[in-house]
């Protein structure tokens, strides 16, 4: 029998047992019998008002941890789904291709952070926490003020994971979208939006997940060449991204039709001149995304920064 989990992952005082609490309390666990394991004790506690139909399990090693045990734990307490409070410093990945039974199947990943130690934790343990923010559904940054809501957003973290809900829980208890959709990063009046070498980023991002707002607009912007056989009509030029380290580089491309490109190899330099069109592709799934219409293509330098560091 497939079983449904629930991952809240996260470093230390990031909220995860009060998240845990709060779903309890809204009776998430009212009708159906929960396996609650703990893989990490921190300061707050569960409140044991709301533990009536939930078995609590405490995992204080990472040895501990592996699929017999887990679906010993599973015949043991047949519960109907279960909740997981992962420990920040171990592998999320571990845990996805290791420990959990092929019945465990995995309906949400949430992450939780504490805002004040973001940064630290990025610079010092940058793997651990971006595989957490990557691979989530939902992030809830807790603590923020004024300056650490600004620093979030000047990191683009979506750049990072683009289909995440992303929340600002701020001190005084109010809560904001990380994105305002309301508010572009450019000048959409321009007869031409001149997009700089360390902005692409924030331009793929922006129009991957709102082609609309970039619909029929006319960019220029610096990219390398890639000619994909997935796309015959022309192009797939973009630039290389890393996230945290080395070993998450990844090339961030844009479907463009174009012609008369046989001159250029993949990987060139090049200065695109395009409209933007909101249209659906293959690639781009049930959804429109955006497709450029290339008006000229020309040679260019490389960018002083040739990958994108969010």
């Amino acid at each position: 029998m497939e079983v449904p989990v629930y991952l809240i992952a996260g470093f230390l005082e990031g909220g995860k047992t009060n998240f845990i609490n709060g779903i309890l309390e809204d009776g998430f666990a009212r009708e159906d019998a929960t396996l609650l394991l703990c893989c990490e004790e921190g300061i707050e506690e569960y409140d044991p008002r709301f533990l009536r139909n939930v078995t609590v399990v405490t995992i204080d090693d990472e040895s501990q941890l592996s699929r017999n045990k887990l679906k010993q734990l599973e015949q043991k307490y047949r519960p109907k789904q279960i909740l997981i409070e992962y420990n920040g410093m171990w592998e999320i990945q571990k845990l996805y291709f290791d420990y959990l039974p092929s019945n465990w199947l995995l309906y949400q990943v949430m992450t939780f952070v504490d805002a004040t130690t973001f940064n630290m934790y990025v610079k010092n343990m940058g793997a651990l926490m971006m595989e957490k923010i990557k691979d989530a559904d939902m992030i809830v940054f807790n603590r923020c003020t004024e300056k650490e809501r600004e620093a979030l957003r000047a990191r683009n973290l979506k750049m990072v994971n683009r289909r995440a809900d992303i929340y600002l829980e701020n001190m005084d208890g109010s809560s904001e979208d990380y994105a305002d959709e309301t508010v572009s990063a450019f000048d959409l009046s321009a007869p031409l939006i001149d997009i700089r070498d360390d902005d692409y980023g924030v331009f793929y991002v922006e129009a991957m997940d709102l082609p609309a707002r970039f619909d029929g607009k006319t960019v220029r912007f610096k990219a390398q060449m890639c000619k994909s056989p997935q796309f015959q009509e022309g192009c797939v030029p973009g630039r290389f991204a890393m996230v945290c380290c080395a070993n998450d580089i990844t090339f961030l491309g844009m479907a463009c039709k174009a012609k008369n490109i046989e001159q250029y190899k993949n990987r060139d330099w090049v200065t695109i001149t395009a409209t933007v069109k909101a249209e659906h592709l293959d690639a781009y799934g049930e959804e429109p995304g955006p497709v450029l219409y290339a008006e000229r293509i020309e040679p260019a330098e490389p960018a002083k920064e040739e990958v994108i560091q969010f």
